[in-house]
């Protein structure tokens, strides 16, 4: 430190009237704390004068302080604890946010006691516990909880998560950071996908591990609004971009191709075999719809899906695309009604391997299908 630190410096600070003066040397001094190796006396010294500058009426000096000793790592726990609880926020924060000094009861009686500022700097710490994080949502500080689960270094427990989708699920400040978290319970995940917008409803249905029946409705979803927009080189790259996701994170698995093609998803069934196959969508198309037999197989065999399966998805393919072309607007839910107990009938063991024995969660679809067209024809 150069030369050692006296009592005698402690006075000279206190008898500077300047309040620059005083600031630059707290910052001095606090540098060398944090910088320069000092032997135990010397440590003494200098945390006996960060106690007197803490008590400084000018809270520049504090703030100096405050700054230049937030990364201390062995600065004593009441120096940090004193900064940590100061009448300044911005003396405060920096500490709060970033010293190692500060206790999980520190951090538990700065949420509970002080302001929002702080339980948002606490929220945004590299060391958030369980316990702190609990904390943190109960102050009701929709700042603080969007900092929090947007903070990948904090530990949630999932039925906190859980509580933050059911509080805050409406708020945009806290599904974005929420919905992008690399891990989400499965339960938060099912329930954000009607609160969110789409944007965030994609990044659910390709990032976590929703079910199966959810993420066809999403892909589903996607595909009606491509749709409704008129918008067909949109649509395209929107089921192509979702595919792509899909594969690239493991979940566009045979199970979520079939049941999409169940409740005439086409458009994305044929942007999915072509990412799984490594063509173009119009390739694809041609091979989905080529009236020989060859045309599906090949497609399929190149796409990589089990031989096992290829049987299912020829029937459902056939019959999503005979429904396509012979749509009309009587009857739909009987229409598409058929078509689903054919595919399941015909390939019972299928049907049993992926859950899908009970038709309800499809035939609800259907029933929603047929009410959304009633609706745009009125």
């Amino acid at each position: 430190m150069g030369q050692k630190l006296t009592f005698e410096d402690v006075e000279r600070l206190m008898q500077d009237p300047s309040p620059v003066s005083r600031s630059e040397t707290a910052e001095k001094i606090a540098t060398t704390f944090t910088t320069t190796e000092l032997d135990p006396n010397e440590r003494a010294i200098a945390e006996d004068i960060f106690r007197v500058l803490m008590r400084d009426a000018q809270a520049r000096v504090r703030q100096a302080l405050s700054e230049n000793l937030k990364a201390a790592p062995d600065i004593s726990p009441d120096v940090a604890r004193t900064l940590a609880t100061d009448v300044s926020d911005s003396v405060a924060v920096p500490v709060v946010q970033f010293s190692e000094a500060l206790s999980e009861a520190d951090l538990l009686a700065i949420v509970r006691h002080h302001g929002e500022q702080r339980q948002v700097a606490v929220a945004g710490r590299a060391d958030v516990t369980e316990t702190v994080s609990e904390a943190i949502v109960d102050t009701g500080n929709e700042d603080a909880v969007a900092a929090l689960v947007g903070n990948e270094n904090a530990a949630i427990p999932d039925s906190t998560l859980e509580r933050v989708s059911d509080e805050y699920g409406e708020s945009e400040r806290v599904q974005e950071p929420l919905v992008r978290r690399s891990e989400l319970p499965v339960r938060v995940a099912e329930k954000l996908v009607a609160k969110v917008s789409d944007r965030l409803r994609e990044h659910l249905v390709t990032q976590h591990a929703l079910s199966e029946s959810t993420a066809t409705d999403l892909v589903l979803q996607s595909r009606e609004r491509a749709t409704m927009r008129l918008l067909a080189e949109g649509q395209e790259r929107d089921m192509l971009g979702m595919a792509e996701q899909l594969r690239d994170n493991g979940r566009l698995t045979p199970s979520l191709l079939l049941r999409s093609l169940c409740v005439g998803d086409m458009s994305f069934f044929e942007a999915a075999m072509a990412v799984l196959a490594g063509i173009p969508v119009s390739n694809a198309q041609i091979l989905i719809h080529d009236q020989g037999q060859l045309g599906l197989r090949r497609l399929y065999e190149r796409a990589g899906l089990p031989a096992s399966l290829y049987p299912a998805f020829k029937s459902a393919c056939d019959l999503a695309c005979e429904a396509e072309t012979e749509r009309t607007d009587a009857d739909p839910e009987t229409r598409m009604r058929q078509m689903l107990e054919r595919v399941l009938t015909m390939h019972e063991d299928i049907a049993e391997r992926f859950g899908m024995t009970n038709v309800d969660y499809l035939l609800n679809k259907f029933n929603q299908m047929a009410r959304e067209q009633g609706m745009m024809r009125a």
